[in-house]
């Protein structure tokens, strides 16, 4: 039988290199710069205002309460009500611990948010304090109060 062998096969590339002097780049700053940034970092603030605060609907450890039980927010802020554990929670606010001219209904979700993570939203733009219950526990303390500034 007759064998094959293979003898590699060397290529030499003799590379030609072009290089092309570059001029120094300048580098200078403007008052464009300046408003550019500024308004970048104003963005940001409002980003970071727009954010949630957020009531949790149960502790952490299971207790039947409103984490936090009191906040204060800025007039227009959102607040996130999030149901933290198993329980049936919802939130109802009394006409009579809420600022004049408010409608509780409105504002109230008497809907059950059923398990964790199920949530509701809140925006208030009357200033004032607005006194909160879960209807089903609110006899075990889990009550909360949302101060308007």
């Amino acid at each position: 039988m007759a064998s094959l062998t293979a003898s590699p096969v060397v290529f030499k590339v003799a590379a030609k290199k072009t290089v092309a002097a570059r001029q120094p780049m300048k580098v200078t700053a403007s008052m464009d710069m300046g408003k550019a940034a500024a308004a970048a970092a104003l963005s940001l603030s409002f980003a970071m205002n727009a954010q949630a605060a957020t009531i949790k609907l149960g502790s952490d450890s299971g207790a039947l309460v409103f984490e936090p039980a009191e906040i204060t927010v800025a007039a227009g802020e959102k607040i996130e009500f999030i149901n933290n554990r198993g329980f049936p929670h919802n939130i109802v606010f009394d006409e009579d611990e809420i600022p004049a001219g408010v409608d509780a209904d409105a504002i109230s979700h008497e809907d059950y948010l059923n398990g964790p993570g199920d949530t509701e939203y809140n925006t208030f733009d009357v200033k004032g304090e607005y006194s909160y219950y879960c209807e089903p526990h609110q006899g075990a303390g889990m009550v909360g109060k949302i101060i308007v500034e």
